[in-house]
C-alpha cells in the first residue's frame, strides 16, 4: 500500500492512512508509547496504545530504536497541540528495519564539533538543521533555473575536464590525461559558455567547479556549484540587471517555499523580506571610501568582534576586497550591494575596460549583507580580438590553447557579459548558516575527502 506523506496529513483526517518513514524519537511507557516519525515532508506524532494493537505490533513499537524505518497504520486526528496540527492513532505498525547499535547522533543537533558531524554527513543530513539546509538548497535550485528558464536563457553545459585556466594557474587541479598531456578540472565554465551564447543569445551553465587554493576560510570550497549565466548584445548594465533580477527573485521564492524551513534555523525573515530590486551599485572608488570610513567606526567599537574586523579591513584603496572588506560592506548595507568599476590590473584577462576610463574594468562583484561576503561576480567581456591579444600579452598567457575562444571575436564577435553566483555562498547567506560546509551535501575542502 502507497504511503500517505506527513505533509498531505490533513486531506485524510478522521482517515485510516499508511504511514512509511523513520522514527525521530520516542517517549511513553506501559500501555501507551508516543512514536515521532518523520519522512522526509514532515514530522507527526504517531499514538501507540497496547489495547488498540496486536500484542506483536506493540511490542514491535516498544523495540523500536532511533532512525528504525517503519511502516505504520492509523487513523489521522486533527490535535491543535501536535507539529502540523495532526498525529495518528496506530492500529497497525511493521518494522522494515531496526537498527541494533546505537545511533550515533543526538536528537537535539547538539553534538559541538562540526569536524565529527562532518565525518558522519550521511547520517547527520536526516537531523532538522541539516535537512532544512538542504531542502531550501533544493528550491533555491528551482527557483534559480525557473527564473533563467522564464526569461528565455538556454542551458548549455560546459566540461568539467579543461585544457587551460579560467582564473589564475595557482589554483588548478592538475589531472593526466590519456596521451594528451595533463588535463585541469573546471575552475569555471565562464569561457565555455561564451560559445553557445553566440549561438542563442542568452545562456547559462550550471556546474560544479573545483579550486585548488589551500584556503581554510569558513567562505570557501575545493568543490563547489556554480551558475554561470551570459548574455549577448549585452553591457554591464545589463549584466547588473539579470544578477539583481536573479537574486530578488530567488529570495522571494524561498520566503513563499520554505517558511517551516527557515523557522528550523531560526533565520530572521524580516531580513530576507527586504531583498528586493533595486540594489544599491556604487563604485569600487566609493566602496573603498565607505570601507574605510566604516572601519574608523568599528576600530572604537567596544566588541572585540568587530574591532577584529576593522584591523582587517583596508586602509587605502587599491587592491581586491578581501574577506574583511566585504563584511564592512555587508554592515553598511541592508540588502545585495553591487560593486562595479574595478581598476582593471587586478581582474581577469577576458574582462573589458570602461570607455571611460580604461584603467577600470567594467565589472561588478554583489557584495551580501550580514557579513557573507562576495556572491556574484561578473562583468562585460572584452570583444576586440586586438585588445584581448594585448591583455593575453599582460597577463603572461599563451594564445595557443585560447585560439577557440579567440575565435569567437573573429567571427561575429559581439559586445557581451555574464556572471557567476557561488551557490553554496548564496545559500550560506540565504540560510543564515555561518560556514559554508554546511551548504553541500559532502562538502570538499583542504582537509575533507570523506565521506
Amino acid at each position: 500500500m502507497k504511503g500517505v506523506a506527513i505533509k498531505d496529513l490533513g486531506k485524510f483526517d478522521g482517515q485510516e492512512i499508511t504511514l512509511q518513514g523513520w522514527l525521530y524519537n520516542k517517549r511513553g511507557k506501559g500501555k501507551l508509547i508516543f512514536l515521532i516519525l518523520r519522512d522526509g515532508t514532515g514530522y507527526v506524532q504517531c499514538v501507540a496504545f497496547k489495547n488498540d494493537m496486536s500484542e506483536e505490533a506493540f511490542a514491535d513499537a516498544k523495540s523500536l530504536s532511533q532512525e528504525a524505518s517503519v511502516e505504520i497504520v492509523g487513523k489521522v486526528r486533527a490535535d491543535d497541540r501536535a507539529p502540523g496540527g495532526y498525529e495518528i492513532n496506530v492500529t497497525d505498525l511493521k518494522i522494515v528495519q531496526n537498527p541494533t547499535e546505537q545511533y550515533p547522533l543526538a536528537i537535539a543537533d547538539n553534538v559541538p564539533n562540526i569536524d565529527k558531524l562532518l565525518d558522519i554527513r550521511h547520517l547527520w543530513m536526516r537531523s532538522k538543521k541539516p535537512a532544512a539546509i538542504l531542502k531550501i538548497r533544493h528550491e533555491i535550485l528551482q527557483a534559480l533555473r525557473t527564473y533563467l528558464y522564464e526569461n528565455e536563457y538556454t542551458c548549455v553545459d560546459s566540461p568539467m575536464f579543461q585544457p587551460t585556466a579560467a582564473e589564475g594557474t595557482s589554483t588548478l587541479f592538475e589531472i593526466p590525461y590519456f596521451d594528451l598531456g595533463n588535463a585541469y578540472m573546471s575552475q569555471s565554465g565562464q569561457l565555455y559558455v561564451e560559445a553557445p551564447c553566440h549561438v542563442f543569445k542568452k545562456v547559462y551553465t550550471f556546474g560544479p567547479c573545483f579550486r585548488a587554493e589551500k584556503s581554510y576560510t569558513r567562505r570557501h570550497l575545493t568543490e563547489f556549484w556554480m551558475l554561470e549565466p551570459e548574455i549577448a548584445f549585452a553591457d554591464i548594465n545589463d549584466v547588473m540587471d539579470s544578477a539583481e533580477g536573479l537574486i530578488s527573485y530567488t529570495v522571494k521564492h524561498v520566503l513563499e517555499k520554505c517558511g517551516k524551513e527557515l523557522e528550523i534555523l531560526e533565520r530572521d525573515k524580516s531580513i530576507l523580506e527586504k531583498i528586493v530590486a533595486p540594489f544599491p551599485r556604487i563604485s569600487y572608488q566609493d566602496a573603498c571610501e565607505q570601507i574605510i570610513a566604516k572601519r574608523k567606526e568599528l576600530l572604537e567599537s567596544d566588541q572585540e568582534e568587530l574591532r577584529e574586523i576593522g584591523k582587517n579591513a583596508m586602509s587605502e584603496p587599491g587592491d581586491d576586497f578581501g574577506a574583511a572588506d566585504e563584511t564592512v560592506l555587508g554592515l553598511i548595507y541592508d540588502k545585495p550591494v553591487m560593486v562595479h568599476s574595478y581598476p582593471w590590473k587586478i581582474k581577469a584577462f577576458y574582462m573589458k575596460r570602461t570607455p571611460e576610463n580604461h584603467e577600470l574594468a567594467a565589472c561588478v562583484d554583489v557584495i551580501a549583507p550580514e557579513g557573507f561576503g562576495e556572491i556574484v561576480g561578473g562583468s562585460e567581456r572584452e570583444d576586440n580580438i586586438e585588445q584581448l591579444f594585448e591583455n593575453m600579452k599582460l597577463h603572461n598567457l599563451p594564445t595557443e590553447p585560447y585560439e577557440w575562444y579567440l575565435d569567437l571575436r573573429r567571427f561575429g564577435s559581439v559586445p557581451h557579459g555574464g556572471y557567476g553566483l557561488g551557490l553554496e555562498r548564496f545559500i550560506a547567506w540565504v540560510t543564515g548558516t555561518h560556514h559554508i560546509r554546511e551548504c553541500s551535501p559532502f562538502p570538499r575542502t583542504i582537509k575533507r575527502l570523506n565521506p
